[in-house]
């Protein structure tokens, strides 16, 4: 392998020549020339209230892996991994208790005007509609981020809400705002059994059946990173052409070629997850589970690969661009439905929730 030419990019990965030679071989010619991350995470690290503790990193491999990452930061890693390319995003701070949420959400804004990007609001369930409006009523903020462990904080795990119905952390109130404003919304859905779950599939069709101005945006294809639970949940909602998903943190190339297949060209959107999804190694499937690689010693990387194997490791986000690049060829997709999903999907979403009312 050539001489690593040291490029610190985020927490303890550099960029190297293995990310270099793979963006050359598989990206540098394929890739649009404009890209749009419609899900990215943005924190200002002064934001953060509570320092994670080694047993709170080892609740989660995520924990693990993130640092919060500011806007300068994010431009410049941007900038690395996207050499030569017009970039844009869709940007929203931690859903997070751990993090000083309306601080997090003033200071994305202001960071998004400066840099041209856009930027949705973390949002609490117990929140008022005006504060809500207050907060769409801000230039660059196009709609809300929800999460389910917004509910109420427990430091012994994230997921203590995670069989709540949706309702319980985007409640009506806040529906009806958004539905007034045309704004985008995304959603991490709630339980176990991700999408698929039937509270999941009929909450979801009850939203955009009573909201209908939402633009409804489901996160990481429903959290369906196995082919199993996309063949399970996708078809459920591939009749409502309105309900939107963004690709983000999915590596299995299966599941990119189902999703893209079934849902076709105009209802995926990209999204990277990072920085998380900076993280250097693969991921490998076994039916509804999946394990995660990487060449550094976390707690949760018990099973490492050979040192042989690791030397090739490139970062996350580029075996995601992979996948669906293969997706994509297996596919026969045109040239133009490949800029649809990278970029102009999410500009024709945008285009309408910034005609405030």
């Amino acid at each position: 392998m050539p001489t690593d030419k040291k490029n610190p990019l985020y927490y303890v990965w550099e960029y190297n020549d293995v990310d270099r030679a793979f963006w050359q071989e598989h990206m540098a010619d394929w890739l649009p020339m404009k890209i749009f991350d419609a899900h990215t995470h943005i924190n200002d690290p002064r934001h953060r209230l509570v320092k994670p503790t080694q047993a709170m990193r080892q609740q989660y491999w995520v924990n693990e892996v993130f640092e919060p990452i500011g806007a300068d930061d994010a431009k410049r890693c941007y900038s690395t991994v996207f050499p030569d390319r017009e970039f844009s995003c869709l940007a929203f701070g931690m859903p997070s208790l751990d993090y000083d949420l309306q601080a997090s959400n003033t200071s994305l804004q202001q960071a998004t005007v400066q840099k041209g990007w856009y930027s949705l609001a973390v949002i609490r369930p117990q929140w008022s509609a005006q504060t809500v409006v207050d907060l769409l009523n801000k230039e660059h903020v196009i709609g809300v981020k929800v999460y389910y462990s917004l509910i109420s904080e427990d430091t012994g795990s994230r997921d203590k809400h995670i069989e709540d119905s949706i309702y319980e952390f985007l409640p009506h109130h806040q529906l009806e705002v958004l539905n007034e404003y045309k704004s985008w919304v995304t959603l991490h859905v709630p339980k176990a059994d991700r999408l698929g779950h039937p509270d999941n599939i009929r909450e979801i069709r009850e939203i955009h059946e009573r909201y209908p101005n939402i633009k409804l945006v489901i996160a990481h294809l429903g959290r369906c990173y196995t082919l199993e639970h996309a063949q399970e949940a996708l078809p459920q909602l591939s009749d409502m052409p309105g309900i939107y998903f963004d690709n983000s943190a999915v590596l299995n190339p299966q599941v990119h070629r189902y999703a893209m297949e079934l849902l076709g060209p105009n209802r995926i959107l990209y999204g990277t997850d990072n920085p998380i999804f900076y993280m250097r190694g693969r991921r490998q499937w076994h039916k509804r589970t999946y394990t995660n690689r990487t060449n550094y010693p976390f707690y949760f990387n018990t099973d490492r690969e050979s040192p042989e194997i690791e030397a090739h490791y490139t970062l996350y986000m580029y075996e995601a661009l992979r996948a669906i690049k293969s997706a994509a060829q297996d596919l026969n997709w045109s040239r133009d439905e490949i800029d649809l999903l990278f970029c102009g999907n999410a500009q024709k979403l945008i285009a309408d929730c910034t005609h405030k009312i």
